[in-house]
C-alpha cells in the first residue's frame, strides 16, 4: 500500500515538483559521496601527519646526538638510522598530498593528472623510498653485526666517511632502478581504487615488464633475509658476550641491561618489517604468476565486471601497500624514540620483578633454615 501510494503521487506531480524532488535527490547523493569522501580521506592525512611527526622528532634527536663529540663511534649508525628518517619523511611529504588531492577529486585521477606525468612521478617515489627504507635498513643490520662480533675490524674500518658513500651508492642504485619504466623498461599503472600508482603486475605486453615487477619483489625479500640474518647474528653476538661478562659488577649489570635493551629492540624491528613488508612481496609475486594486476578492478578501463577472485586480490594488495606505507612511520619509533620511551621501563619493570624473586627466594630460604633449626633445638632440649 505505501509503495502504490508513492507510486500515484508521483503520477499526479506536476513537472515541476518532479524536477524538484529529481533535484533535491541528486543533491542527497552528492551530500553521501562527499561525507564518504571526507571519512576515506581521514586514512592518508593521518599517516602524513604521524610520519611527518614521527621522523622530525627521529631527525631532530640524530642530529642532536651526531653533533656530541662523545658519539664518535655511534656516528656511523647515527648516520644510516638519520637517512632512513629522512627517506621516510620525503617519501611520505611527496605522496600523501597526491593521494589527499585524489580523495577530494572523487576518486577521479584524471582530474588532477590527465597526461600521466603524476602517476609515473608517484610510482618512482614508491617505488625509491621502499626499496632505501629496506636497504637502509640492511645496511643498519650489517653495521651492528660488525660491530658485535668483530669490534676491532669495526673501529679500524668502519669510518663515518665509508657510511656515507655506502648510503650515497644505496640511494642512486635504487633511483637508478626506479627510473627504468620512464625509460621504457617496466610499466607503473594507476591501481586500485584510484588513488595511487605502482608496479604493474599483469601486463606482459609491455617491454621489461614482468623483470622489472619480479626485480622490485625479489630485491626487497633479499634485503628482508639480510636484515634477518645479520638481526639473529647479533643477538647471538650479544648474548654470548653478555654471558662473558656475567657477574655482580656495576659493568656487568649495565651490560646485561643494554644487551636486553637491544635485543627486545631487534626483535620488534624484525616483527614490523615482517608484517608490514612481507605480505606486500608475496602478493606481487603471486599477482605475476597469475597475471593479475590491481588496475584490472578498475571498471573505467574495463569492459567487463572483475572476478571475485581479482577484486580479493585488489583489496589485499590496497591492504598489502597501507602495510608497506605503515613502516615508515613505524621506522623511527622502533629504530630510536621507543629504546628511550619504552625498553627503559620495560626493564626497569623487568628487573623490579627479578628482584622481587630473588627476595622471595631469599625468604624462602631463611624460613627452611629457621625450620631445619627446630628439630636440632628439640633435640637438645
Amino acid at each position: 500500500m505505501p509503495l502504490s501510494n508513492s507510486l500515484d503521487t508521483r503520477r499526479n506531480a506536476s513537472p515541476g515538483e518532479m524536477l524538484e524532488s529529481n533535484k533535491s535527490l541528486r543533491e542527497s547523493n552528492v551530500t553521501k559521496s562527499d561525507s564518504c569522501g571526507s571519512v576515506s580521506v581521514v586514512f592518508p592525512i593521518t599517516m602524513m601527519v604521524t610520519g611527518m611527526v614521527g621522523n622530525s622528532l627521529a631527525l631532530m634527536l640524530v642530529y642532536s646526538s651526531y653533533r656530541k663529540k662523545e658519539n664518535n663511534r655511534k656516528k656511523s649508525f647515527l648516520l644510516c638510522i638519520g637517512s632512513l628518517a629522512l627517506t621516510d619523511l620525503f617519501g611520505q611529504l611527496l605522496t600523501s598530498p597526491i593521494v589527499i588531492s585524489v580523495y577530494r577529486a572523487d576518486l577521479k585521477w584524471d582530474r588532477i593528472d590527465s597526461s600521466g606525468i603524476l602517476c609515473a612521478f608517484f610510482g618512482v617515489c614508491m617505488t625509491t623510498f621502499g626499496l632505501c627504507s629496506l636497504f637502509f635498513a640492511s645496511a643498519m643490520a650489517i653495521e651492528r653485526a660488525l660491530a658485535i662480533t668483530s669490534p676491532h675490524w669495526y673501529s679500524n674500518h668502519m669510518k663515518t666517511s665509508v657510511t656515507k658513500q655506502i648510503l650515497a651508492v644505496i640511494l642512486c642504485l635504487v633511483l637508478f632502478f626506479s627510473l627504468l619504466p620512464v625509460a621504457g623498461v617496466g610499466h607503473y599503472t594507476l591501481q586500485w581504487p584510484g588513488t595511487w600508482c605502482f608496479i604493474s603486475t599483469g601486463d606482459r605486453e609491455v617491454p621489461g615488464n614482468m623483470f622489472f615487477s619480479i626485480t622490485f619483489a625479489v630485491l626487497g625479500i633479499f634485503s628482508l633475509l639480510v636484515t634477518f640474518s645479520c638481526n639473529v647474528v647479533t643477538i647471538r653476538g650479544l648474548v654470548i658476550r653478555c654471558k662473558t661478562k656475567s657477574g655482580t659488577s656495576h659493568s656487568s649489570k649495565q651490560w646485561e641491561r643494554l644487551t636486553t635493551e637491544t635485543v627486545i629492540q631487534l626483535l620488534g624491528i624484525m616483527c614490523v618489517l615482517l608484517i608490514c613488508w612481507v605480505p606486500l612481496l608475496v602478493l606481487m609475486l603471486r599477482m605475476i604468476s597469475t597475471q593479475t594486476s590491481s588496475h584490472h578492478c578498475k571498471p573505467a578501463e574495463v569492459s567487463f565486471t572483475p572476478s571475485q577472485d581479482i577484486q580479493v586480490d585488489c583489496n589485499f594488495f590496497l591492504t598489502a601497500i597501507r602495510l608497506a606505507s605503515l613502516n615508515q612511520i613505524l621506522d623511527p619509533w622502533v629504530y630510536l624514540l621507543l629504546r628511550e620511551i619504552i625498553l627503559r621501563k620495560f626493564c626497569q619493570v623487568a628487573n623490579a620483578v627479578s628482584n622481587c624473586s630473588i627476595d622471595r627466594q631469599k625468604e624462602t630460604q631463611t624460613a627452611l633454615d629457621v625450620l631445619n633449626k627446630q628439630p636440632s633445638d628439640t633435640n637438645g632440649l
